[in-house]
């Protein structure tokens, strides 16, 4: 989602010179479009995230609209006081940029995993958080956010050739998206991992189980209504995402089930283990955490059979 991101950030920028991208020493061969083209609004801020965050805090306070970016663990945890002091209590136009969701960044190992981020600025009630789950959502949602008056955190992910079937693009805050409609078992996802999880559902159709899908693209505001109208309808729910499940998708899902009193049995799949220190590439962390294709459709048929 890279290239969506900087496409649409000059696409804005061109109308709008209060907008201000900084990085923390990343996104090589990735941001130049946008240095090239202004390069008086391009800020490189070196390895300090915590010290971006507070110049973007003062920039937005001055009246730039600041956009920083930085690997998800970087941009999300190492400044997270930052964060919550600055832009949160002040209510501040600060758009931090995290990229590299979930195992995206597989083979550098745990610290570069992106599976806190979501469930700890979760904590953060005036943060808005977008999660989109491909590269047309995250031009639509990076356009539809824009204006946001307070701080919005974007979670992205770096491969711009995702491309979730059904999704076709379609963004709204406090909305959930559903990209594929089915009768036996609800799959409820977030982010890219939204790939995977569709693919897991043209798999239990062969089987003989038709899942619908629901994309949850965006917190704060939550999308509490949509989801338990959703919800309302199936017996059985399985929540997937490439997030520690301690305040993320899962932990959403059920409280709405709960709150609502809908009478369905959820399974919650996520991170569930601490790191151990083995690395690898995304796909293979999603198999050793039951979160790819095979371990999906092996949690449906044990939901569902119990």
């Amino acid at each position: 989602m890279r290239k969506a991101f900087i496409a649409t950030l000059c696409e804005l920028a061109a109308l709008d010179d209060r907008i201000v991208l900084l990085t923390g020493d990343l996104g090589h061969l990735a941001m130049e479009p946008f240095r090239e083209r202004f390069p008086n609004r391009f800020l490189n801020a070196g390895v300090a995230e915590q010290n971006m965050i507070g110049l973007a805090t003062g920039m937005a306070e001055a009246g730039f609209l600041p956009y920083a970016y930085s690997i998800a663990t970087f941009a999300a945890l190492r400044p997270f006081e930052f964060i919550r002091n600055g832009p949160v209590l002040h209510q501040l136009p600060v758009r931090v940029v995290g990229m590299g969701m979930g195992f995206e960044y597989g083979h550098s190992g745990p610290t570069h995993y992106g599976v806190e981020d979501i469930s700890v600025l979760r904590a953060l009630p005036g943060l808005t958080i977008v999660i989109p789950a491909d590269s047309d959502q995250a031009a639509n949602a990076i356009r539809d956010t824009y204006n946001v008056s307070g701080p919005v955190y974007y979670s992205l992910g770096k491969d711009d050739r995702i491309t979730v079937p059904g999704l076709n693009g379609r963004f709204q805050l406090g909305k959930i998206q559903i990209p594929r409609k089915g009768v036996d078992v609800a799959l409820v996802t977030m982010g890219s991992l939204s790939q995977e999880v569709a693919a897991a559902a043209q798999e239990l159709s062969s089987q003989g189980l038709e899942a619908a899908v629901a994309v949850v693209s965006n917190f704060h505001p939550d999308p509490e209504d949509d989801l338990a109208e959703f919800l309302s309808s199936f017996r059985h729910v399985v929540s997937v995402e490439a997030q520690t499940l301690s305040g993320g998708l899962g932990a959403f899902a059920a409280g709405v089930i709960a709150s609502r009193g809908l009478r369905c049995k959820l399974r919650a799949l996520g991170v569930r283990t601490p790191p151990d220190g083995t690395s690898g590439p995304q796909e293979e962390r999603w198999r050793k955490h039951g979160i790819d294709r095979g371990g999906i459709v092996r949690n449906v048929h044990e939901l569902i059979s119990n």
